[in-house]
């Protein structure tokens, strides 16, 4: 989309390539305005283990979409994608740049390309009920139960990513209908820039690993810890993101804090791969760009030539 169509920069790649500080200093740069992308960071209470930009970042460029809801609130990725629209048609019409900035492939290919939600309320049942079949018969036993059903579905989302695997099967089981038949795409009315951040991993990987060490002095078992003491369980979707399941369990069931330490590491190199493995597939265009050899200036001037050329 061309011409008058108005402009969306996305700034996306794995945890820890240095996405917040990049967008900061571009939106600074073009009068713009970021839109998280991230599905922890949406959570309130939870700013350690989420990484999410600290208030003296915030005060640098606005943002939306950070601590929008409590860690018991299950955000669907409808009423993601809604949030998502409307913060970037009030960007727009206050004269600025909206950048949409994370890491949640799933929260940014869905605005991105438009795709239509089905809009189906949880079944806590349901979902119980398929959950218990996972830890019987294992993750993958599900997962062909969903591809018998909706091989569409089945290829797109990964055996061990039960929690979408759960969603599909409730959404082709509550409706008759499969969940790839009812996600169709209605492209955005915006010419997008799509901008990837990348390092290789022999690079990034012990640069997230400090990163955990620098929550840890941070604070992170702290953070844990207060929020179990308000009453957020473990079970919470929220609280089984990177980090905060594995100090619920240092928490709760004795973990060693050193071992608990290295399960976060090897968790988030994993979850590195499974972002990656998104975005190739997810790939509409995007400009990728190793870290280490970015100039934000160069970057900027780039980007301010784009707006202004309108293609």
């Amino acid at each position: 989309m061309t011409g008058d169509a108005p402009p969306l920069i996305i700034i996306l790649g794995p945890t820890g390539v240095g996405k917040t500080e990049l967008a900061i200093n571009l939106a600074r740069a073009l009068g713009g305005e970021i839109i998280g992308a991230d599905s922890r960071q949406i959570y309130k209470y939870m700013d350690i283990g989420t990484a999410k930009p600290t208030a003296a970042q915030q005060a640098l460029a606005p943002h939306h979409l950070i601590g929008m809801v409590s860690p018991d609130y299950q955000l669907s990725l409808a009423e993601y994608q809604e949030a998502a629209n409307r913060a970037i048609d009030d960007v727009h019409q206050r004269g600025m740049i909206p950048l949409l900035v994370g890491g949640s492939g799933q929260y940014i290919t869905a605005v991105e390309e438009g795709w239509s939600i089905p809009r189906v309320p949880p079944d806590l049942e349901l979902r119980a009920e398929l959950e218990r079949y996972a830890a019987e018969n294992s993750p993958s036993a599900l997962h062909e139960r969903l591809h018998a059903v909706d091989p569409v579905a089945a290829e797109r989302i990964h055996p061990n990513n039960t929690r979408r695997v759960i969603r599909a099967l409730e959404v082709q089981m509550l409706t008759g209908e499969a969940i790839s038949a009812q996600q169709v795409k209605r492209p955005p009315p915006w010419r997008i820039f799509r901008l990837g951040l990348q390092l290789p991993r022999a690079i990034l990987y012990p640069l997230v690993d400090a990163r955990v060490d620098a929550m840890i002095e941070a604070g992170l078992v702290e953070e844990v810890g207060r929020l179990l003491n308000m009453g957020y369980s473990r079970a919470l979707p929220a609280m089984t993101g990177l980090g905060y399941r594995e100090i619920a369990a240092h928490l709760l069931d004795g973990s060693p804090l050193d071992e608990t330490i290295e399960r976060m590491k090897f968790s988030t190199h994993e979850f590195i791969r499974g972002q990656e493995v998104w975005f190739r597939g997810h790939d509409n265009g995007i400009l990728w760009h190793n870290v280490e050899n970015v100039d934000a200036a160069e970057l900027a001037r780039n980007l301010g030539d784009w707006l202004e050329r309108g293609d």
